[in-house]
């Protein structure tokens, strides 16, 4: 080899072991993000916190965790809950990748329920799973201010900086429930049967069992249904699970024989208690699509509902069909998310690029950095809250 050739040959074996050197460093400055936390500050004068309670059931590890990636932020708490229909593997791999994210694991503000709840759809067991995940939300975390259910069907409309900006305005003991005591049909249907739910008690038969007899409308306090998605505020969590009032439990031994408690329950306990029925705020904050007459359940959304729901004014929408391509809309043009990437916001400081996520590396958390779908929540939030001050939507 002539000394030109081996000149050349140094020069190019320098440059691919520079060049290896800047691809470990890359790769190292993604898989090792920064050990210490930066500090959570929470109270009055800083912006709100969220308690999310996210649940599924079998075959929906992939989807709560989606979910949680859009709904991240490490000022929240989360708790994830995989039905005991789920398989124990299933439960398993969704904690072991849910600790697989940097901000995450370095927060620690995401718990996966291990010991699951059995859940009947139309029956009680769900007032008392929603009710079990709030004792633990606030035992485990004392600085959240509202909590916030979300089933493996549900996804956000906004970021959770314009969440938190939108709410930094709100009143931090008011509650979004969507309630009335227009019972309509409900009355013959809903409240008068009598049924037992087997998920509160048995280890497989989930469907209710419904008695012959039915009973009357009660007269003791007033009977409210709605929407069985809410965003309830730390206080009257503290009421329902706490409970200085005998009124949650008398409720609750009701409504443990009612169909569909989880569109009763919460709505009664608020309504008939005399220091929460002036504190509510009459809408749950979900776009929805229902059928004309509504049916059970809301109509799943697709491609063709996007604009009407991204200029809808609501924090998140319901439902959705596992992997649909909307979805992939709303992280690209809304939420401005990546593939398998936390939801960006101004506590991200990591660079972006295609092998590297930003917020696997951060700066300040209490810092908020609303974009535009906060002036449609904001104008929306306005309207309701002008509603509540005038006392035209209060438990009526």
């Amino acid at each position: 080899m002539g000394a030109e050739k081996k000149w050349l040959f140094t020069l190019f074996s320098a440059a691919f072991l520079s060049l290896l050197l800047l691809l470990f460093s890359s790769i190292s400055a993604f898989s090792s993000p920064r050990s210490i936390p930066s500090i959570i500050h929470h109270g009055a004068p800083y912006p709100p916190a969220f308690a999310y309670y996210i649940s599924g059931g079998r075959g929906d590890k992939d989807r709560i965790f989606r979910l949680l990636l859009a709904v991240y932020h490490p000022r929240n708490r989360y708790l994830l809950h995989l039905a005991a229909d789920a398989s124990n593997d299933e439960r398993l791999q969704l904690a072991v990748t849910v600790k697989s994210v940097p901000a995450i694991r370095a927060f620690e503000n995401v718990d996966v329920i291990g010991k699951p709840d059995r859940i009947s759809y139309m029956g009680s067991s769900n007032v008392a799973t929603i009710l079990h995940a709030a004792s633990i939300l606030l035992r485990i975390e004392s600085g959240w201010d509202w909590f916030i259910t979300l089933s493996a069907r549900d996804y956000p409309l906004i970021s959770q900086d314009d969440l938190s900006h939108v709410f930094s305005s709100v009143r931090r003991d008011l509650n979004f429930i969507d309630h009335s005591s227009d019972l309509g049909w409900k009355e013959g249907q809903r409240v008068r049967p009598i049924v037992v739910d087997p998920g509160l008690y048995l280890a497989r038969r989930t469907q209710i069992f419904h008695a012959t007899e039915k009973r009357p409308t009660p007269d003791a306090f007033k009977i409210f249904t709605g929407s069985p998605w809410f965003i309830l505020s730390r206080s009257f969590l503290e009421f329902c699970v706490l409970g200085w009032d005998n009124l949650p439990r008398t409720l609750l031994m009701y409504f443990n024989n009612n169909v569909l408690s989880q569109e009763g329950y919460f709505h009664s306990v608020i309504c008939n208690s005399n220091e929460f029925k002036n504190k509510t705020v009459n809408s749950d904050l979900r776009f929805m699509i229902w059928d004309d007459p509504p049916k059970m359940e809301p109509l799943y959304l697709n491609v063709s509902n996007f604009d009407v729901m991204a200029e809808s004014g609501a924090a998140f929408a319901r439902k959705f069909h596992k992997d649909e391509s909307v979805l992939d809309m709303v992280d690209q043009k809304i939420l401005k998310r990546g593939h398998n990437r936390l939801l960006p916001g101004a506590w991200c400081s990591g660079r972006k690029s295609w092998w590297m996520d930003p917020c696997s590396q951060w700066s300040d958390v209490n810092i908020l950095k609303p974009g535009s779908q906060a002036k449609k929540l904001e104008e929306s939030i306005k309207n309701l809250l002008d509603d509540w001050n005038a006392r035209s939507n209060q438990c009526q």
